[in-house]
């Protein structure tokens, strides 16, 4: 699995734990985020991010800011992307099993290195189970085709 990476400034922190915690755990990540002492808009690192994920060079997305909000509204802009902003782990394992989700949206302000661990393992070990939730998923690719040609 290969992850994306991206964060604004006010998740700067939080990316440098989640980097840790993905080596540790022997996962391939890009880093599109920024550093220490540099600003960005959130809007343009979540494409950035989500365009590695739609274009197949890497399997899923994690994205942060200050609440996850702001990147999961932008992600969710591109078709292809079910992002879901997550502060607990029950909501991360089944937003992945329901929905198919592929973009992790978390922020900084909200949850601490700690949880970020719980909820990014969650989220990593969860597989989407098909079945009565794909014709979900697939009312979600229906209504995305509608709207975004």
């Amino acid at each position: 699995m290969k992850i994306a990476l991206g964060n604004d400034h006010a998740a700067v922190t939080l990316k440098e734990s989640l980097k840790d915690l993905l080596v540790s755990k022997d996962i391939t990540f890009i880093d599109l985020g920024i550093n220490a002492g540099e600003k960005a808009d959130y809007p343009i690192i979540a494409e950035q991010v989500c365009n590695k994920v739609i274009d197949g060079t890497c399997d899923r997305a994690i994205l942060l800011c200050g609440t996850g909000v702001g990147m999961s509204m932008s992600a969710n802009k591109i078709k292809g992307i079910r992002a879901c902003v997550c502060s607990d782990t029950f909501s991360a394992k089944l937003t992945v099993q329901h929905n198919d989700c592929n973009v992790l949206c978390m922020g900084e302000r909200v949850v601490g290195a700690g949880l970020m661990e719980e909820i990014v393992t969650a989220w990593l070990n969860a597989e989407f189970e098909g079945g009565r939730h794909e014709s979900r998923v697939n009312m979600i690719k229906d209504i995305e085709n509608k709207f975004f040609k």
